[in-house]
């Protein structure tokens, strides 16, 4: 056998390895569909005694797993909010020409999660000194945000934002904006659920956009994931 016409087989499984993963960092990205564009919005039901919350991280993927494994949280939703067109496509907002940023709707129990909880974990699962984006997305529409819906739950997140700004790591300056809320559209469905329905294209898409890296830079062993 002439080696030099062939190539052992170890190279040839890196090669192909190298291929497979550069193929899917070309084609994964968030929010890029899995299904229909015409696939509808899903239909979200309230029940008495539960509060809602809302909250953008960058990529609404990555936003909804951190809350979900909350107890008291009942549903989290991805969505957009923020912007000037009424029930906007992901294709709209995703051109950045809408005012909308990508967010999740926590529906919760209050008696046993409280919003100040989830503006904790919001906090460890964002970057707050990015002005530009969140991670590996950049642009207004994947932005960071709390968006509150009463005077409480607004002195609550300014509160927790002045204790951020007097940590050494965030001395820089906090980007993220605290904001009322505005009316939230919920997602197309295939966006729902991504990380559990879409797992292997999702946890690819975290670890290409450096999500989790970053996270643990600034957080430590408090990073969220």
């Amino acid at each position: 056998m002439n080696r030099s016409m062939t190539s052992p087989p170890k190279m040839r499984q890196t090669l192909t390895l190298s291929i497979l993963l550069l193929f899917s960092l070309i084609s994964v990205s968030c929010g890029k569909p899995s299904a229909s564009l015409a696939d509808p919005a899903p239909v979200i039901e309230r029940s008495e005694g539960l509060a809602e919350a809302v909250f953008a991280g960058g990529c609404f993927w990555c936003m909804e797993k951190p809350f979900d494994k909350l107890d008291g949280v009942v549903s989290t939703t991805s969505g957009y909010i923020g912007g000037q067109l009424e029930n906007p496509t992901y294709r709209q907002v995703s051109a950045g020409v809408t005012g909308h940023t990508e967010a999740v709707q926590i529906v919760y129990d209050p008696e046993k999660v409280s919003y100040d909880k989830l503006v904790s974990v919001f906090w460890h699962n964002v970057d707050p000194l990015d002005a530009r984006g969140q991670f590996c997305d950049k642009g207004s529409q994947y932005r960071s945000g709390i968006f509150y819906g009463n005077d409480a739950e607004k002195a609550l997140a300014e509160a927790s934002k002045a204790e951020l700004e007097g940590m050494e790591q965030f001395k820089q300056g906090i980007a993220t904006e605290i904001t009322m809320a505005s009316a939230f559209y919920p997602a197309e469905d295939y966006h729902q659920n991504y990380y559990q329905t879409n797992s292997v294209r999702y946890n690819f898409y975290r670890k290409a956009c450096g999500r989790d890296r970053r996270l643990e830079q600034l957080w430590g062993d408090k990073a969220g994931h």
